[in-house]
């Protein structure tokens, strides 16, 4: 987590990368063909590519080694050009006023060649920049240094004038193109590159070293180093770190595999800097936006001010945040860093993020989407984390973040539920295309939308806000008046969307024995009887309560009770808290031992939810029976899609119709174990459905598990 070692791989072809062949082959399928992928091109066939492998180790906190190791993995002689570059993010062709103050902070950053301290076998490159100070890039054995200006090249792209002669995409034409010209004899930019130019045999490697240091006391000639031992102490600190965290109870591989995930979330950190209110006025030195920008997407997020280092779900294919996944990705962090994991959930919840009404920034496309409230559960998994890994809980995070999520439910709670019956609307909530309209947009049949999914996740929210008052309540008793609020608001909740409301509305589905959306139309309610991970949502809301959290606070003990006894109405179909199941336990559950026995059929069934790697986000079921809606001459389908997408939802390149998403299994797993504390052995079920085999739900979440990791495990 400090990231004094790092190491990736990347594999790169031989031959020219085949970019007019993807995308030739690409345009002439559709949606029911699959993706001409890069493999598909056999660009990699026969083995004709390098493996190059980049590692950093810090010999101090601002003394960074880069080694870079290609390796021919083919069966001829071939050639590689390296080119490990720096540049400095470019703020001074779109916002002049910064550059127009005379301060040494102000000056525009520079590369340039310290001829001083090159020589024959390493040449220097010099890092001026007010702001951060200065650093120098010593290249060992480089053939060559090259410079440019990290600008646009506008006649390329626009044909219009460059500012520079040099542009950004100079290092490519001089190496890619030959042109000489690209790239400044001078030696000086604000992008520059060593060139590294590697004959390799086959199978043959061979390693380059760099290094990226302070020169806080500027000395004339650099200290030699050694920098293989430095990297092998650093390794060997990697791997002392990880066998700490790693159970004793894995295999070698799955070791590995441990080891390279939490490696891929660390490696996933990004600074991203996006000023919602400066995007919508756009900059100085450019054509203003169009007006409608300013009344268009994002506009109520003046006040958002990302100025951070954020964990992205893919730093290549999607690098923006979006709040539910932050909050899956702090699970994971916690066991490697869990002081990073939670300023990422503070974050997300101070005021320069967190929108004045209490909404939390959904993502970058669209602020004002609903993304599911996991903001409580994360905080408090991640809370219980590192409180086993030290042995101390932070209660001032967990207060510092309650307190702020307070806000959240009360925005949740004024803004989602459109009648204030308890059954919430909510939209999008990060499911993308599952549901049989965009649920992000106004219904193309009029009317509205009350979701099983935003029902559920108001109660699991609801839950989770009553562990975390119940937790702080062990030490301040202030906090169960709250806990209190928090049950009662659960019940309310889990008795809307039990039960027939005022307008016969009911999301379970009794004969089916599954929990659907259900459509307002011209008066009428019409289920749409999708089996998808909507319906299984409602499993997430459970809480099981220790014996003896009840007997250590008593207010809270004392209103639950006169609750319970006087509104015995609202918990007739919920799990509820009046029996003692193992070790004394209560529950707190939005579904009840009946209807869970009636959903796991479904969910353990290898013929609907259950594949041989985990649960899937739309039955099997449809895949012979799609759900066909028609409506005034409208086509509305849902049909199983295991693979890639066939419809054009939100780009077309996200599917919850039929893939295995890991975020929704783990909430599964969580929510089946605290199923099995409150009913233990008494409780079976068929594993799969149709078996025979009966196992506990602490079994099947074993097995759930062991086929996620399937995945990625050696057959």
């Amino acid at each position: 987590p400090t990231h004094s070692y790092m190491k990736f791989l990347y594999k790169y072809p031989q031959s020219e990368f085949p970019y007019d062949k993807l995308h030739e082959e690409n345009a002439k399928r559709d949606k029911t063909d699959s993706e001409y992928e890069l493999l598909d091109t056999g660009i990699f066939d026969e083995n004709k590519y390098f493996d190059v492998f980049i590692e950093y180790a810090k010999a101090d906190y601002d003394d960074i080694l880069i080694k870079i190791t290609a390796i021919n993995r083919g069966n001829e002689t071939a050639t590689i050009h390296l080119l490990p570059t720096v540049w400095f993010r470019n703020v001074w062709s779109w916002d002049s006023s910064e550059w127009r103050v005379e301060s040494e902070e102000s000056k525009k950053p520079v590369l340039s060649l310290n001829s001083q301290l090159s020589t024959l076998y390493s040449k220097t490159i010099e890092i001026e920049n007010g702001e951060i100070g200065s650093y120098r890039l010593i290249c060992e054995n480089a053939d060559e240094l090259l410079f440019c200006e990290n600008e646009t090249n506008y006649r390329r792209i626009y044909g219009g004038e460059n500012k520079s002669q040099f542009t950004k995409d100079g290092i490519n034409d001089y190496v890619a193109g030959g042109d000489k010209s690209a790239v400044n004899a001078e030696q000086t930019g604000t992008k520059a590159a060593a060139h590294y130019v590697l004959e390799l045999q086959a199978r043959e490697s061979k390693s380059i070293y760099l290094r990226l240091k302070s020169d806080i006391s500027k000395p004339d000639v650099e200290q030699p180093i050694n920098a293989e031992e430095i990297f092998q102490k650093r390794i060997a600190e990697a791997d002392e770190f990880y066998a700490s965290i790693t159970p004793d109870n894995l295999n070698t591989d799955e070791k590995l595999v441990m080891r390279q995930s939490l490696a891929g979330m660390l490696w996933s950190k990004q600074f991203y800097h996006y000023v919602v209110k400066d995007w919508l006025e756009g900059d100085e030195n450019f054509a203003a936006p169009p007006k409608e920008r300013l009344t268009g997407r994002n506009n109520e997020w003046t006040h958002l001010y990302n100025d951070d280092i954020i964990s992205m779900p893919d730093k290549w294919e999607y690098p923006w945040y979006a709040a539910w996944d932050l909050a899956f990705h702090c699970i994971p962090l916690a066991l490697v860093d869990s002081e990073f994991a939670k300023r990422q959930l503070v974050m997300l919840l101070r005021e320069w993020f967190m929108h004045p009404n209490g909404q939390i920034p959904a993502y970058e496309w669209k602020f004002s989407d609903v993304n599911p409230p996991v903001h409580a559960w994360a905080a408090f998994r991640v809370y219980k984390i590192e409180a086993k890994r030290t042995g101390i809980a932070d209660r001032e995070f967990l207060e510092k973040v309650f307190h702020k999520l307070l806000l959240n439910f009360t925005w949740w709670v004024n803004r989602k539920d459109y009648e204030g019956n308890n059954v919430f609307e909510g939209g999008f909530l990060g499911l993308d295309n599952i549901g049989v309209f965009d649920r992000s947009a106004d219904l193309p049949t009029g009317g509205r939308l009350e979701q099983s999914d935003g029902t559920s996740w108001m109660a699991m929210f609801c839950l989770n806000m009553l562990a975390i008052a119940m937790e702080l309540a062990k030490e301040d008793n202030v906090y169960e008046d709250v806990a209190s609020k928090f049950f009662e608001h659960f019940v309310y909740i889990s008795h809307a969307m039990n039960n027939v409301g005022h307008e016969n509305t009911e999301l379970w589905n009794e004969r089916d024995g599954f929990y659907y959306d259900v459509l307002h139309l011209d008066g009428k309610q019409i289920p749409l009887k999708v089996r998808s991970m909507v319906g299984l949502i409602p499993l997430f809301a459970v809480e099981t309560l220790e014996p003896d959290w009840l007997d250590n606070l008593p207010a809270f003990k004392k209103r639950t009770e006169w609750f319970l006894k006087n509104r015995p109405d609202l918990t007739g179909e919920i799990a509820c808290m009046q029996q003692e199941g193992k070790g004394s336990r209560h529950i707190l559950a939005l579904v009840n031992k009946n209807r869970l026995e009636r959903i796991l059929r479904y969910l353990l069934s290898e013929n609907e939810f259950l594949s041989d790697y985990g649960i899937r986000s739309l039955s099997r079921f449809h895949k012979a029976n799609p759900y066909v809606f028609e409506l005034d001459g409208n086509h509305h389908e849902v049909s199983y899609e295991p693979g890639e997408s066939k419809t054009g939802m939100f780009g077309g390149n996200s599917n919850w119709r039929g893939p295995v998403w890991f975020p929704m299994n783990y909430l599964l797993i969580e929510s089946l174990q605290k199923f099995d504390y409150y009913y233990g052995e008494e409780f079976k079920v068929e594993f799969p459905t149709g078996s025979g085999i009966m196992m506990t739900l602490w079994e099947v979440s074993q097995e759930l598990e062991k086929r996620l990791c399937k995945i990625f495990l050696k057959d």
